[in-house]
């Protein structure tokens, strides 16, 4: 675990990184819808969401219980 993230904060990052995956969902849709995008850039946007899914998937593994209740 992150040692800048503690159990309090871990729900707020969570928050905050879904939305920016969001957001650069909807900036690589429009950049493609547009057509005068650049391959490169939209590559890179690609790989930084796809960077983003997988903290988020890390951050929801560190918040649920490994043993069920």
């Amino acid at each position: 675990m992150n040692p800048d993230l503690d159990i309090r904060t871990l729900p707020m990052r969570l928050l905050e990184l879904e939305q920016e995956h969001r957001e650069l969902d909807q900036l690589i849709m429009s950049l493609q819808q547009d057509g005068t995008a650049d391959e490169l850039a939209l590559r890179r946007l690609k790989k930084r969401k796809l960077q983003i899914k997988d903290q988020i998937t890390q951050l929801v593994m560190q918040l649920s219980p490994n043993e069920p209740a």
